[in-house]
């Protein structure tokens, strides 16, 4: 079975977005695929991190990931601060990039922020070697991206190749994407803010009605779709109609991500209707799709024991891959006591 690796933030206050955006694929994926799940909190740390609240996130995280559908029993849940092998090949791995490689990645600069590049972190401006790192410890042939991870992908493909060539050893496959390729998918790839079509969905906006948390109740989401930003025009009957209107198409968008279909087979249901009939039909879907995972994410943070104990054995069994291919790894470097 082809093996996929894919890592998530362990950020608080999970919206519609993170979960169109990717934890829904993870759960199709878990079946076609022998899955590997990281909630990435060293990553996190290349931004400063309250640690109190790093712990919390990424239980909140693992709650979040299992009511979504996650199965502990098909698909590896882990923490990657419990697995070692990935800050240790990730330093090897750094001796194996090149300074040029990382010049190139086009995200450092906007994540390094208001600080500016002189003063962030070096954690920051290596990471992509880390991930290179999370891939390659488990021999993953697959990795589902989005398009702002192309980049990254390609790097530890170069990394991988370089590694192989410079220890004459043919230990690392080169990862394949794994972009989504269903019309749903497609639909849902970008969720936008209900208050302005033309801005991702975020838990950083200061407006709470701009998205759809994933711990909203009914009438909460009831409340914030009827109000979501829309305009006085009906639905087109063709997607080409969406084109010029934002908060129309975000709307479509997020119907159709939900219901698993098609924008042009929405507008075929409700082309020629207006809002005032279109977002009670969204609410009622949401509602549907959504308030099912919240109550079980609920009764999941209630336990922390537990999603400790889903995590640490999920770390067992990445440990289990990923120490192997690190040892694969000293002895092709030539480290003394790796035999």
């Amino acid at each position: 079975m082809k093996r996929v690796f894919s890592g998530i933030q362990p950020t608080g206050n999970l919206h519609l977005g993170n979960y169109l955006g990717a934890i829904r694929n993870w759960v199709t994926m878990q079946d076609a695929y022998e899955c590997i799940y990281c909630i990435v909190d060293l990553h996190a740390i290349t931004l400063p991190q309250d640690p109190a609240a790093l712990r919390a996130n990424t239980r909140e995280m693992c709650a979040a990931l299992l009511a979504s559908g996650i199965d502990p029993a098909k698909a590896i849940l882990f923490n990657q601060s419990q697995v070692r092998a990935h800050a240790e090949l990730a330093w090897i791995l750094e001796c194996t990039a090149r300074v040029g490689w990382l010049n190139r990645m086009t995200q450092f600069k906007d994540k390094a922020g208001k600080g500016g590049v002189e003063g962030s972190s070096v954690g920051l401006y290596v990471y992509p070697v880390l991930q290179a790192a999370d891939i390659l410890a488990y021999k993953a042939t697959h990795v589902p991206i989005g398009d702002d991870q192309k980049q990254h992908l390609e790097l530890a493909r170069d990394i991988a190749v370089k590694f192989n060539t410079d220890f004459g050893v043919a230990l690392f496959p080169l990862p394949e994407p794994v972009i989504g390729g269903d019309a749903a998918a497609k639909a849902g790839a970008r969720v936008m803010s209900l208050r302005d079509g033309t801005a991702k969905m975020s838990k950083s906006d200061a407006s709470d009605a701009s998205r759809i948390n994933l711990t909203d109740d009914a009438e909460t989401i009831a409340t914030k779709v009827k109000r979501a930003k829309s305009d006085a025009d009906p639905l087109p009957s063709e997607a080409a109609g969406l084109a010029d209107r934002p908060e129309a198409r975000n709307l479509v968008g997020l119907y159709a991500a939900l219901a698993e279909s098609s924008v042009d087979a929405v507008l075929h249901e409700f082309g020629g209707k207006g809002f005032g009939t279109f977002k009670p039909a969204l609410a009622e879907l949401m509602i549907a799709k959504l308030v099912p995972i919240a109550e079980r994410f609920a009764r999941l943070q209630a336990d922390p024991a537990y999603l400790d104990s889903v995590l640490r054995d999920g770390a067992g069994r990445a440990r289990a891959i990923a120490d192997p291919v690190l040892a694969e790894v000293y002895r092709a470097v030539g480290f003394l006591g790796a035999d």
